[in-house]
Formats: structure tokens, C-alpha cells, sequence
């Protein structure tokens, strides 16, 4: 514990609490307030810490929806909690780290969700061509916290420290202002209280001629095998373990014995040659289009910059996540679908028929293309310039379009409108749908 409150350590937990920002807990502190709030109570704090006094806060249950259905809930912590956490983190995180699997990826320092679908890539390349998908039913609702706390006593021998980390874990979840007391499970959010709840299921071994790429052990594990026998075999001696030793639950409507193809590695998939390629998983493009039309639905109003604003953090975010995908032709339907969504945007903005034209020859067409339809409606007009998007049909208006990690993101506008699009207002433009 001497080390847990070390004024290094804890400086760096406080730098990494900011940095990460979040939400205020059941006592309304927020993470700005923090620093004011430790100056006057951080003494006695490390003194109810050292003693083995310190009772943590109930977190707050907040429940988010899941896209494929139900609640996920989550509990925020306290930020005086979540420097504690990551203080405690910090310490027994090298502990526990040289215990978990070279094949394990998850919450792991130096390692990342790209690294993972490239090993599964380097797998199936190999010729492990079936694939144990495993899933967990309800992880965090269902973790024995006397399992848990018996596997972390055997590395952590200060009781101040598992007492500690007990209370965390039987900490109550309050809602409305009622606080529900826990006896099993933990709350999702905050820092990991401990390594171990992170890699609860280290330990089990696939057998011979399996090899395994750790998702996020805490939800599921992936396993490459050679033969649909043998991952039967595997997918039998983990659900043994799991629910026999840990009291663990797999989800079998979620977990399968299948082919790579077949099946969603962290929003990737392969491709089904033998040199298999990372692609995009089909739902994790049809995610990205729920929540683009939920912004463009906010948009409405608003001008086509902000709109474009709104949208580049996301677009930013969801490319850089899946720049290791080596199939570029969902990126390039998303970017065309993108570019049609923000034409039909900005076409119901001019609303007048009068306007679209006065809008057409601002951008160059002449009076005649801009007024009459006949001039224009059945093939695309050649305007200034051309979109940089490789095969993308020059159109009737022109947008800036910059690359990057493979996709391309909507960057200063002339206009969005480049290719043809169709609408059911008077004077649109007709064509085929994109």
C-alpha cells in the first residue's frame, strides 16, 4: 500500500484521471474540481488508505443501449475513486503482467486491437482456417468476486490491498438515489481495479495445435485451429473451465466454431482466399451509417460546414481505427453513400427551384444548364475542376475531399454535390441511386 500512495505515483494517476476526462460521480465532483478537492483532503485520505480505512463511494449506474439490442450498464466511479484505481492499477499491473499469455491483447501496455486482427490475419494465413469464437454472457454481472480476489491473493500479499480491492468490487450502485448493494459482478467504467479483472480467464490451455488471439479477455477469446474437429474439442474444454472454475456463462448464441470469414474480430473480418486479406466487417459499416444519419438528422437547419465539422471527429476516428483493413472497397461505398447523404442535404437547403439555379451557375453552369432540366438530368455535367477520389464520377458541383488511412474525409467544401442523386421535389435532379 506504501507504494500505492507514493507522491510519484499518485501524481501520475492524477495526470492520466484528467486526461481522461469523464463524467462526475454519485458526489458531483468533477474531474476539474480535483485538484482544489485533493489539496485539502488528500492527507487524510492517504491516511484512511495506509490504515485500511477507506470505504469508496457508491459509483452511478447509467445505462446505455447496445446496437444489437438490450442495456449495457455501466458504473462511473467517483473521480476520487478512479484515482485510486489507477494508482492501484499502476502498481499491480507489472505484477500481474508477466502471467498472461504472449497471445492476449486485451488492456494489454504496448499492445493494441490492430496488432490482434493482424495476428488472427498471420493465423488463418498459416492455415488455421476455423476459427473458436467465444463469448461471455453477461461477464461483468456475473464475476465471483471470491474466484477473482483467491486468484489475485496468490501474487498480492498486503491485506490492505485485497481488503481494498474488495470493497471495490461489493461497492453499491446507486440510481434515482437508492443504492443497490452487489455481491457478485462489477460495474463496467472507471479504471480496472486490478489486472486480474482483466484476465480473469488466463490459464486454460487450447491443446495442441490451436492457437489463440485474445479479443478482450474479459468478453470473449478467438482460437485458430486447423479442422472443425478440433475446434469443437476446444470450444468443449474452455466452457468446461469457464463455467466449472470460474462460474463463468458462455453465450452460445454468440460463440461458434465457423470459418474467419464467417465471423466479426473486433469490427474486422478476413477475406476468404488463402492469403487472406483485413476487410471491414458489414456491421460495422451499417453502425457508422446509424449514427451518420443521426447526425444529419441534427444537422437539418444548420449550414453545411458545421454539419461537416460534426461529422469529421467521427469519420476521423472510425477510419483510424480501421486503417489496418487491406479492402478498400467498403471504404470507398461509405465514401460515396457520404457524399450522396450531404447532396441530398444541401439540395433540400436551396428548397426553390429558383435557388438551386441561381446556386448551379454560382458554381459554373450557364443559364440554360442551371434552369432547364432537359439539359442536364440524364448524364452528369462537367463542372470546375474534379473530385480527387480515385474512379469517382465528376458531377454537376464539386467538393474538397482530402485522403487519409485509406478513406477520405470531407475537408473545406465548395459543395458537396458531384454526382447525381435523386429526389422527388420539383425541378431535382433525376439519375440513379447511389
Amino acid at each position: 500500500m506504501e507504494r500505492v500512495v507514493e507522491l510519484a505515483n499518485v501524481w501520475l494517476a492524477y495526470q492520466r484521471v484528467v486526461r481522461n476526462k469523464g463524467a462526475a460521480g454519485v458526489d458531483d465532483l468533477t474531474v476539474a474540481e480535483l485538484k482544489d478537492w485533493l489539496q485539502v483532503h488528500w492527507p487524510s485520505v492517504r491516511r484512511a488508505l495506509l490504515e485500511g480505512r477507506y470505504l469508496p463511494r457508491p459509483v452511478r449506474r447509467v445505462d446505455i443501449r447496445k446496437p444489437s439490442g438490450g442495456v449495457r450498464t455501466l458504473g462511473i466511479p467517483t473521480v476520487v475513486d478512479r484515482l485510486i484505481q489507477q494508482a492501484l492499477h499502476q502498481v499491480l499491473s507489472p505484477v500481474f503482467e508477466p502471467t498472461f499469455s504472449e497471445r492476449s491483447y486485451g488492456f494489454r501496455p504496448g499492445r493494441s486491437a490492430g496488432q490482434a486482427v493482424k495476428q488472427a490475419r498471420a493465423y488463418v494465413r498459416a492455415g488455421r482456417r476455423w476459427v473458436v469464437d467465444l463469448d461471455l454472457e453477461k461477464f461483468f454481472d456475473r464475476v465471483n468476486h471470491d474466484v477473482l480476489m483467491a486468484r489475485v491473493a496468490r501474487r498480492v500479499g498486503d491485506e490492505r490491498v485485497l481488503e481494498l480491492i474488495r470493497r471495490f468490487l461489493e461497492a453499491g450502485m446507486m440510481r434515482d438515489g437508492i443504492v443497490e448493494a452487489r455481491t457478485t459482478g462489477t460495474p463496467q467504467g472507471g479504471p480496472a481495479v486490478t489486472a486480474a479483472v482483466e484476465h480473469p480467464a488466463e490459464g486454460p490451455r487450447a491443446g495442441a495445435g490451436a492457437s489463440g488471439a485474445g479479443v478482450l479477455p474479459l468478453c470473449g477469446r478467438n482460437v485458430y485451429v486447423r479442422s472443425r474437429i478440433a475446434g469443437e474439442r476446444v470450444m468443449r474444454g474452455l466452457r468446461v473451465f469457464l463455467e466449472e472454475v470460474l462460474h463463468l456463462r458462455v453465450n452460445l448464441a454468440k460463440s461458434a466454431v465457423a470459418r474467419p470469414w464467417e465471423r466479426t474480430f473486433l469490427g474486422y473480418s478476413v477475406t476468404v482466399q488463402r492469403r487472406a486479406r483485413l476487410r471491414i466487417a458489414p456491421p460495422s459499416a451499417r453502425r457508422l451509417r446509424q449514427r451518420v444519419h443521426e447526425l444529419l438528422r441534427q444537422g437539418r437547419g444548420r449550414s453545411l460546414e458545421h454539419t461537416i465539422e460534426d461529422l469529421n471527429p467521427l469519420l476521423r476516428g472510425w477510419v483510424a481505427y480501421f486503417r489496418e483493413a487491406e479492402v478498400r472497397a467498403p471504404l470507398e461505398a461509405l465514401d460515396q453513400w457520404l457524399r450522396r447523404r450531404l447532396r441530398c442535404l444541401l439540395w433540400r437547403q436551396w428548397k426553390r427551384p429558383a435557388t438551386r439555379a441561381r446556386r448551379l451557375r454560382q458554381l459554373g453552369l450557364d443559364v440554360e444548364q442551371a434552369r432547364g432540366r432537359p439539359a442536364w438530368a440524364g448524364s452528369l455535367v462537367e463542372c470546375r475542376g474534379q473530385s480527387p477520389q480515385p474512379r469517382a464520377p465528376s458531377g454537376v458541383l464539386h467538393a474538397a475531399w482530402t485522403p487519409l488511412a485509406g478513406g477520405y474525409l470531407p475537408a473545406t467544401p465548395v459543395c458537396p454535390l458531384n454526382c447525381r442523386m435523386r429526389n422527388r421535389t420539383y425541378g431535382g435532379v433525376g439519375g440513379r441511386q447511389a
